[in-house]
């Protein structure tokens, strides 16, 4: 049995999630994992439903604490995605993980031991760190959307184009060259041991997906129409 999880794209407080109907399983693995990490878009500031983005941080940082705190002995990492990349919430979370010793964040990836874990939003299109590094900081800037982009979403959803365009804009082979450049680029790939791979983003599930050396997994996303899971991480090291 596995001692590591991972799951990502939550998007804990917009309308299209329904990842409150897994929290009892999360909190299941979390109780009998070693670590747990959380791969980026657990929260979404952008399409949340909550009154500001002041008040989602709140939140966010509240289930976070809801979620740590009783399991002490499981090491939590949370690593930021593209829609949970906002100054305001990265600052409360320095301040949670400075508060729990068993909570670490990180901007752009996490690796242990032959396991890689990233958000995977460089799967978009071909980017170096720095590229990345300037898409994440116009994210960081965009505002809360209107309730008429709200319903615009909840109507593309329910005719389900975003289940069209998950494997339309995300082929796998294509998502896995792309990130696997990206990690050439910042330095990591089977050169030095890496054979694992964690990402999100494409809300498109992927199990052992295998290209260029190294072994692909995306748990998908909480969302109508689409594949969700939390993925039981490799022990290899």
């Amino acid at each position: 049995m596995s001692t590591g999880y991972f799951v990502s794209d939550l998007h804990l407080f917009a309308r299209r999630s329904r990842a409150e109907r897994h929290v009892e399983e999360i909190y299941a693995a979390a109780a009998g994992a070693k670590m747990f990490v959380l791969g980026g878009d657990i929260f979404d500031f952008r399409w949340t439903t909550l009154k500001s983005v002041e008040a989602t941080v709140d939140a966010a940082i509240g289930w976070l604490d809801e979620l740590v705190t009783p399991h002490p002995e499981c090491e939590f990492h949370f690593v930021l995605g593209n829609h949970d990349s906002h100054a305001p919430f990265v600052e409360r979370l320095q301040e949670l993980s400075d508060g729990l010793p068993n909570l670490q964040w990180h901007r752009y990836y996490m690796r242990s031991g032959s396991n890689l874990f990233l958000h995977g939003d460089v799967a978009d299109r071909k980017m170096s760190q720095q590229t990345l590094s300037r898409k994440r900081e116009r994210h960081g800037r965009e505002r809360k959307q209107s309730g008429a982009a709200n319903l615009l979403y909840d109507l593309a959803v329910q005719a389900q184009l975003h289940k069209l365009a998950a494997k339309v804009a995300h082929p796998k082979r294509r998502v896995a060259k792309r990130i696997l450049n990206y990690l050439q680029d910042i330095g990591h790939g089977p050169h030095n041991g890496l054979k694992d791979v964690y990402f999100g983003h494409t809300h498109a599930a992927l199990s052992n997906y295998q290209f260029g050396g190294l072994t692909f997994h995306n748990g998908g996303a909480p969302i109508k129409g689409l594949e969700f899971r939390i993925v039981p991480t490799s022990q290899k090291h």
